[in-house]
């Protein structure tokens, strides 16, 4: 299945990225016991685990804290965050997997979910192509 890049036009027009820049970003339906919720989420094969805001979590009958808690960092190198993880299900262009995802307090609220190494690299086969702004999956068999 294939997604297109999500474009988002810049404040002011940069040297270096342009009046724009690509980001890939795709729907995903979260599923938790009899809730779903359509959710946008970042393809990010440096991120370790999916994670989302807790938020949703909430939304979706989760008791959060109650989830197996893991500390996490990131690209910012504080390490301090923390992510409860839940088996929840995702739908991805019609394709349903149950998976553990994260979900934390201490991430960007409106922002975007994350798919990360786990949960989802290992499901699929991803091909990321800038210059088509195309995002290709495959069921990893």
């Amino acid at each position: 299945m294939k997604f297109p890049y999500s474009k988002f036009s810049l404040p002011r027009k940069s040297n270096i990225l342009g009046s724009s820049i690509l980001k890939p970003i795709i729907p995903v339906k979260i599923i938790a016991k009899d809730k779903t919720i359509r959710y946008s989420a970042l393809v990010d094969s440096g991120a370790d685990f999916c994670i989302f805001d807790a938020e949703i979590g909430e939304a979706l009958g989760l008791d959060i804290r109650g989830g197996e808690k893991e500390i996490f960092g990131g690209i910012q190198g504080r390490g301090s965050a923390e992510a409860f993880f839940h088996e929840v299900k995702l739908n991805i262009g019609g394709w349903e997997y149950k998976t553990v995802a994260g979900f934390s307090y201490d991430i960007a609220r409106y922002g975007f979910g994350v798919l990360g190494q786990r949960g989802f690299f290992d499901i699929f086969v991803v091909r990321f192509d800038l210059l088509k702004e195309e995002i290709e999956l495959k069921e990893r068999k």
